[in-house]
């Protein structure tokens, strides 16, 4: 770390941490990423990253390398379970944005934030092997006590201006500072998901959901092959109720198809084959929907929470890895713009914490998923004529709602600048 520079610890090289990191560095603090994991591989399936988060992957240099690796999406879908068309909006730069929405494999795109901080920040910038035992206040500093997996002994103090845990739900930090919480919230859904090489549906880079809340299907390409083919990403969804899950919320658990598959075999749609996409997947994952509640407070003078360690949320809108790529941002900025460290991670708590609530209770009540819910009570054998069952204007509404609510309306986020020159584009 260079003198003179303030310096920050950060816990989690998740998208959240890595991302801080690389924000930090261009808002002149210096930063090293403390990892449990012993090395970093590319694990998990598609996500996605909405316009105001690519935004700021556009600003730290790397749009390039995600249109190598990206679906640039085109249009979100919303069908009932019969696969009859309910709203579909343009995404992305279709939708008058000024930056793309790209669907992604959340691996690849930990490993590209990973390779850009060795190459910004240097080879030490990032330490795997090392677990978080506890955060302290030094007064003018913070010390993250940090263990090491490969060595027996105590942990030892790594000192810095302050200390960024972006550890996950399942965060030590957040457990240390609200010691009865619990674990996190079920929310009575199991999530399956998979990968799948098939033909394109549709526009060949639509997102589209079908269902209703007690049982979805999500899809969506992460990649397109030479020879005509996409490499389809998909997430079943069943109510299966209950105050608990089943099993712990590790979304890494590989299962058996035939748990959950023939809830499915019916649904083919024409343009769309589930049952087929199911079968064709090498291996499936299955989690419990989880989230935790928002908290009363993130930051205890001079270590904070970010990402999915502040505010886990359902999988709903496509939002959590957006939102942790906006707290790193906003976590810079403060940084950036405020030189007492308390009063930087006050004022990016003021600008995160309440925005990030709002999420989680909007996706608590389906969030734009809600349209699906409509339609499925209101019509529950189909429809005829969609007005009949829910207005045009009833539509547009919720998706304008939730756009404000969870910062990408068109028209302000076309404003934004954030750590970018003034007048800078993508």
């Amino acid at each position: 770390m260079q003198s003179g520079r303030p310096r920050a610890v950060i816990i989690g090289a998740g998208i959240g941490g890595l991302t801080a990191a690389l924000c930090l560095e261009r808002a002149g603090v210096d930063a090293v990423v403390v990892e449990s994991v012993a090395a970093l591989r590319p694990l998990g399936v598609g996500i996605n990253l909405l316009p105001h988060s690519v935004r700021i992957l556009t600003d730290l240099g790397l749009a390039e390398h995600l249109d190598g690796m990206a679906v640039r999406t085109a249009e979100l879908a919303y069908y009932n379970k019969f696969g009859q068309r309910i709203w579909s909006e343009p995404r992305g730069l279709d939708a008058g944005y000024r930056w793309p929405q790209y669907s992604i494999h959340r691996g690849a795109l930990q490993m590209l934030l990973y390779r850009t901080v060795l190459e910004r920040l240097g080879p030490e910038s990032i330490r795997t092997g090392q677990l978080l035992e506890r955060i302290e206040d030094l007064g003018t500093e913070a010390a993250a006590w940090i263990s090491r997996r490969d060595v027996a002994g105590p942990a030892q103090p790594l000192v810095a201006d302050l200390v960024v845990a972006a550890d996950g739900i399942h965060s030590v930090a957040r457990r240390q500072w609200y010691p009865h919480e619990g674990a996190p919230k079920f929310a009575g859904q199991l999530l399956w998901r998979g990968t799948t090489v098939a033909r394109p549906f549709l526009t060949g880079r639509s997102m589209i959901m079908a269902g209703h809340q007690g049982q979805k299907f999500v899809c969506y390409p992460i990649g397109q092959n030479a020879d005509g083919m996409c490499l389809v990403n998909w997430i079943a969804e069943r109510r299966i109720g209950g105050g608990e899950p089943p099993r712990p919320s590790d979304w890494n658990r590989k299962v058996d198809r035939e748990s959950f598959a023939p809830l499915f075999a019916g649904w083919k749609f024409g343009w769309l084959d589930i049952p087929a996409l199911i079968a064709g997947a090498e291996t499936v994952y299955e989690f419990p929907m989880v989230d935790r509640d928002p908290l009363p407070q993130w930051t205890f003078r001079r270590a904070t929470l970010l990402g999915d360690a502040a505010h886990p949320m359902y999988p709903i809108g496509s939002n959590g890895a957006s939102q942790a790529i906006l707290d790193a941002e906003a976590l810079a900025l403060a940084l950036r713009d405020e030189p007492d460290i308390p009063a930087a991670l006050a004022r990016y708590e003021a600008a995160r914490r309440p925005a990030t609530a709002a999420i989680v209770e909007s996706n608590r009540q389906m969030g734009p998923e809600r349209v699906m819910q409509i339609v499925e009570d209101r019509a529950p054998d189909g429809f005829t004529q969609l007005y009949d069952v829910i207005s045009r204007t009833e539509l547009e509404d919720i998706a304008a709602q939730y756009k404000r609510i969870a910062g990408f309306d068109p028209a302000a986020l076309n404003r934004t600048t954030g750590l970018a020159p003034p007048g800078s584009g993508p």
